[in-house]
């Protein structure tokens, strides 16, 4: 039988969006080894409706 990796797909979600008060939102889905990162990822993206870089922290 072959292993199951430790890698799950999680999704990113801007963490200035919400604040901002515009419509919408900017996810991206991406993956993890959730071995190596047990915390919650938080990275740096561009969010296309504010047309800037902000962090996007990952969601459930």
């Amino acid at each position: 039988m072959a292993k199951k990796g430790n890698r799950v797909q999680v999704i990113l979600e801007c963490t200035e969006h919400k604040t901002s008060g515009q419509a919408g939102t900017s996810r991206y889905i991406t993956t993890k080894n959730k071995k190596n990162t047990p915390e919650r990822m938080e990275l740096k993206k561009y969010n296309p409706i504010l047309k800037k870089v902000t962090v996007h922290k990952e969601i459930k």
